[in-house]
C-alpha cells in the first residue's frame, strides 16, 4: 500500500473513532440546555448522598461530625487529546443548604472519552469551610489539602482519624475515559434559578 493511502486509511479510522465517542457520549450523557434550578439541584444532592451512604457506610458515619459536605452529583467530562469537565452542586451545613457551586476543568495530553460522576468533599473543620466560602474560586490542589478516601481507606476509617480536613468520594462512574481526578478542578459559588 502506498503513503498515501496509509495516510488516508489513518484519517478514515480516526474519523471513524471519534464520530463513535461522540455519539456514545451524546448517548450516555445528554446535555441539557439549561443550568440545572436550585430545586433540581437539591434533589439530585439529596439522592446522591443517600445512594453514598448506601454504598459507603464511612461517608454516612463522617456526615456526623462534618462542619460542611459540598456534593456534585454529576460532572460530565469529555476529551479528546483537550478536555474539559463541569458539575453543578449544593453545600450543606446543619443539614440545609447554604449555597451552591459549579465545578469545572479543563485539561491537555493523551486522553480520549467521555464519561460522567459525582463526588462529595467533607469538611471535618471550620478553617477548610470558611476557606471555600470565602474564596473567590477554590482550585483543587490549592488552599486545604483533600483526602481521597477509595475503598481501601474508606475501609480503614474511624470516626478517631479523620480530625480535620477535607475527605473526598467518588461515586455514580459511568463512561468510557481513563482517569478520575479533581486536581485542578475550580470550585465557583453561583446562583441558580428558583
Amino acid at each position: 500500500m502506498s503513503k498515501k493511502g496509509l495516510i488516508k486509511k489513518y484519517f478514515l479510522v480516526w474519523y471513524f473513532v471519534v464520530a463513535i465517542v461522540v455519539v456514545g457520549a451524546a448517548m450516555i450523557f445528554p446535555l441539557s440546555s439549561h443550568a440545572a434550578t436550585a430545586g433540581e439541584i437539591n434533589r439530585d444532592v439529596k439522592n446522591a448522598l443517600k445512594n453514598l451512604y448506601q454504598t459507603t457506610p464511612a461517608a454516612k458515619n463522617m456526615a456526623k461530625s462534618a462542619k460542611g459536605i459540598l456534593v456534585f452529583p454529576k460532572i460530565v467530562k469529555g476529551g479528546l487529546i483537550i478536555g474539559g469537565q463541569y458539575g453543578e452542586g449544593a453545600l450543606l451545613a446543619g443539614g440545609k443548604t447554604s449555597g451552591y457551586y459549579t465545578t469545572m476543568a479543563a485539561s491537555y495530553g493523551l486522553q480520549f472519552g467521555a464519561q460522567a460522576f459525582g463526588y462529595a468533599l467533607f469538611f471535618m473543620d471550620n478553617e477548610g469551610l470558611s476557606y471555600l466560602k470565602k474564596s473567590d474560586g477554590w482550585e483543587i490542589g490549592v488552599g486545604p489539602s483533600i483526602v481521597v478516601m477509595d475503598e481501601g481507606v474508606a475501609r480503614s476509617f474511624t470516626s478517631t482519624t479523620v480530625q480535620s480536613g477535607v475527605y473526598a468520594f467518588f461515586f455514580n462512574q459511568k463512561g468510557m475515559m481513563v482517569g478520575l481526578g479533581i486536581q485542578g478542578s475550580k470550585i465557583t459559588r453561583f446562583t441558580p434559578d428558583k
